[in-house]
């Protein structure tokens, strides 16, 4: 079961939207990260709220089934919970450039 925990729309950086969880509700920005010199490092920084706090990384992934490219995310913060939230961005079918974050339970 796909639940949406957030939408964005693409901007010349990465991503700018909103998440919307039960216990949260903040303005994001998924944006690419400038700084990556390693492999293990992700693609993107995800920030937060009005203070830009950063609560996550994105890192590029390859579909096994489609062969389409994707953003892989985790999302980490005390007021998230004690625990790391997997998702994905997946386009919105028939909105160019919004994409939904899609949570991707790992248990």
């Amino acid at each position: 079961m796909a639940n949406a925990l957030g939408y964005v729309s693409e901007t010349k950086t990465g991503f700018e939207g909103s998440l919307a969880m039960m216990n949260l509700s903040a303005a994001i920005r998924i944006e690419k990260n400038s700084d990556k010199t390693e492999e293990d490092q992700p693609d993107f920084r995800i920030y937060a709220g009005e203070t830009s706090t950063e609560i996550g990384g994105g890192w590029m992934r390859k579909s096994k089934a489609s062969g389409r490219d994707y953003v892989s995310l985790t999302l980490a913060d005390p007021q998230i919970g004690p625990r790391r939230i997997f998702a994905n961005l997946a386009p919105v079918k028939g909105q160019k450039g919004r994409h939904v974050i899609l949570w991707n339970a790992r248990d």
